[in-house]
């Protein structure tokens, strides 16, 4: 009698198959479009994902200061940044936020989503975010991906 092997393939760095993906972020909700977005920078959505391999793929953000909040978020969420100082603790709300910084609130908001650790860190770098609807990128040939609402 034959035996099935019943071992689970594991992925290494060196055979990973990266991709890119483009999304538009004009009147998507923040919070569903980072989920997706940091799935895809893990790997997730993959057959082959493995959690000690980064085998995520390429994520471009385009329009990214031009998201929306349900309900009064943009006024009463409180975005807090501290510089490691005594009295170095600033308070913003996403409106302030994102006339003064459009991409910021996407980048905190996927990085927030990520492992805190080295590999964390290695999956954030594949996320490029911009507040135009222009990227230098075009060469990668990018696909769109879809948000799920």
């Amino acid at each position: 009698m034959d035996k099935i092997s019943l071992r689970t393939e594991m992925a290494k760095p060196e055979t990973v198959k990266r991709n890119w993906f483009v999304i538009d972020a004009e009147n998507q909700t923040l919070g569903r479009m980072c989920t997706q977005i940091a799935t895809v920078l893990r790997g997730k959505h993959k057959p082959s994902y493995t959690p000690h391999v980064d085998t995520g793929d390429y994520v471009i953000v385009l329009n990214a200061g031009k998201f929306k909040l349900t309900g009064h978020k943009m006024q009463d969420i409180e975005v807090i940044t501290f510089s490691g100082y005594p009295g170095g603790q600033k308070i913003t709300n996403p409106k302030d936020l994102t006339v003064k910084h459009p991409t910021r609130m996407v980048e905190n908001c996927v990085k927030g989503m990520l492992p805190k650790n080295k590999l964390g860190r290695a999956m954030y770098t594949k996320l490029f975010v911009y507040e135009g609807a222009e990227h230098p990128h075009k060469a990668q040939n990018p696909k769109v991906l879809a948000i799920k609402k």
